[in-house]
């Protein structure tokens, strides 16, 4: 894995103020605050109660565990960092994660987000994705990637599943979103996002100026729960 000031596609930052207010332009299309935290969030993870394989946390359940001085530490971290997007407008989630469903209708292919993927909104947004505990996501920039739609094998199955006319077979891949799924190109080397760090990733929207940003969740870790910011 490589560094991410070598690419063109992002762009790092040192405070929260330059993540949130600098403009996607160009080829640039994610922005990483990146920072090493302090604080014991596997000491959170362990006092958390995980309700089903994918559990929100609210603030209330946070500010009530009774946590040693690195667990809170860690939770004041996390405490801010909601605050922080809540400030600026954004509705940030915290979750307490086993594992997400896994897409396995098809054979030839998957639709799932441990499949590489973007974001997609009616409305202007961005993707905000920072993992404090547990395995960490991994983003491919858009010149390592194919759309799996244009994939021959794939495209000539999915035409098979396609019941209707030939000219409405693009809508039916966007209306599946069959069209957000991508696959690394040989010789592809995707990144990790790594914990801590706090990511804003371009999302496709109508009024979207630059490509929507490559994305996908990770494998968990053997018997191990993430903890992860998003929205």
């Amino acid at each position: 894995m490589n560094g991410y000031e070598s690419h063109s596609n992002i762009e790092t930052f040192s405070t929260f103020g330059e993540l949130v207010n600098t403009r996607f332009h160009g080829t640039v299309n994610a922005f990483c605050w990146k920072r090493t935290l302090c604080g014991d969030f596997a000491e959170i993870v362990s006092k958390l109660q995980l309700k089903e394989d994918i559990t929100e946390v609210s603030t209330h359940e946070l500010q009530k565990l009774e946590l040693t001085e690195q667990g809170i530490l860690a939770r004041k971290t996390i405490l801010n960092d909601l605050k922080l997007l809540t400030d600026w407008g954004a509705q940030p989630s915290l979750n307490l994660l086993k594992c997400y469903e896994r897409d396995e209708a098809f054979s030839f292919i998957s639709t799932d987000v441990y499949s590489f993927h973007l974001d997609r909104s009616p409305i202007a947004a961005d993707t905000f994705l920072c993992t404090y505990f547990g395995a960490s996501s991994d983003i491919l920039l858009n010149d390592e990637a194919i759309q799996k739609i244009l994939i021959p094998e794939i495209r000539e199955e999915l035409r098979k599943l396609h019941d209707g006319p030939a000219e409405s077979f693009e809508t039916f891949l966007q209306e599946n979103f069959l069209d957000l799924h991508y696959q690394p190109k040989p010789n592809a080397k995707p990144l990790n996002l790594r914990n801590g760090n706090l990511w804003r990733l371009a999302v496709d929207h109508p009024f979207q100026e630059v490509l929507p940003f490559i994305h996908r969740a990770p494998v968990e870790n053997n018997e191990e729960y993430r903890l992860l910011l998003i929205c």
